[in-house]
């Protein structure tokens, strides 16, 4: 039972990284995409991309780009890094990662993509892994096909996001995709998708593939592989789509210092260009754990530094809103 921290833009950095390894941390860290062709240009900010704390040998590098050759190179330098692999990103649908050609857009073509496994194969000593969904439509020989041409040319690990490529979160993920392509190929297969509770992230465990990886729900609720490891004790007789077990509670006094918690991550590991974006994007998740969350994010979204985002934030709990009747359902 492998539980894995997802690979998400401006949030699994290392801030956040330590934050989930302050509750006991998770089996493996995916990095947000790092793009190949910033990497080699040497770009201003790809120090920050390619720290590989706090557990290197528990770290995966993850690659966007259009160019096989670039992602080789960018590939064989990350390689020479203390990691425990490294991931090609064949899933992300935003529409201007998409729109160059990279991203979810590798999967319109098989060979394409064999093509660039191929080349990153050879130049890596680590392990190489892809992460994608399941494609323009549902066509599960399609991605089947796929997955094969990607095993074939050395992939050793693929983790599966089971919606379309168009389709955006409203939409679960058809987790069956996951245990059928498990059955089919010979490589490990890791599910992600909808993940809201440990509970849930345990059961997926027990399901039909090789581990579980978690995105929003890890932002959500950074305790949860802490949580879920309180859960690995139980057998797969314990769960089935029905079944429940005791939920943790997270009092909002924690809740308060987790938030705290992150700023001062965040302020350390991360340069100062990066504090409000970053920040955007952890608490329009965390406070989805308030009464008055929505009041809050509001509020945050306002600020143009660490340090209002800090005030905005102890003020909050200071003026004891979570006591008050919520009419911000």
């Amino acid at each position: 039972m492998y539980f894995l921290l997802s690979p998400m833009a401006e949030i699994s950095h290392r801030a956040f990284r330590e934050l989930i390894e302050d509750f006991g941390g998770c089996d493996c860290y995916f990095s947000e995409m790092i793009s190949a062709g910033a990497l080699l240009a040497g770009g201003p900010f790809e120090k920050w991309y390619i720290d590989n704390g706090p557990i290197p040998e528990k770290h995966v590098f993850q690659l966007v780009g259009s160019d096989s050759e670039q992602i080789s190179r960018a590939a064989a330098i990350l390689d020479r890094l203390e990691c425990a692999g490294i991931d090609i990103n064949m899933g992300c649908s935003a529409p201007l990662i998409r729109k160059t050609g990279a991203g979810a857009a590798w999967m319109a073509s098989i060979d394409r993509a064999g093509e660039l496994i191929s080349r990153v194969r050879p130049v890596i000593k680590r392990r190489l892994s892809v992460k994608l969904r399941i494609g323009y439509k549902e066509d599960f020989e399609y991605l089947l096909k796929f997955c094969r041409r990607l095993e074939d040319e050395g992939t050793e690990l693929i983790t599966l996001h089971p919606r379309l490529i168009n389709e955006k979160f409203k939409r679960l993920a058809r987790w069956d995709y996951v245990g059928r392509l498990k059955a089919e190929l010979k490589i490990p297969v890791v599910g992600n998708g909808d993940i809201s509770s440990a509970q849930e992230l345990v059961r997926r465990a027990f399901g039909p593939c090789d581990a579980v990886m978690v995105g929003r729900g890890a932002v959500r609720q950074p305790w949860i592989f802490a949580e879920a490891k309180k859960d690995k004790k139980l057998t797969s007789a314990h769960f089935n789509e029905n079944s429940t077990t005791e939920k943790h509670g997270i009092s909002e006094t924690k809740i308060e210092e987790i938030g705290l918690r992150f700023l001062e991550l965040l302020s350390h590991y991360l340069p100062p260009e990066f504090h409000v974006s970053r920040s955007m994007r952890f608490f329009g998740y965390f406070c989805d754990n308030l009464k008055w969350g929505n009041y809050l994010k509001n509020q945050l979204n306002r600020q143009d530094s660490l340090s209002g985002i800090d005030c905005i934030w102890r003020e909050f709990f200071r003026n004891n809103y979570e006591q008050q009747p919520s009419s911000d359902k």
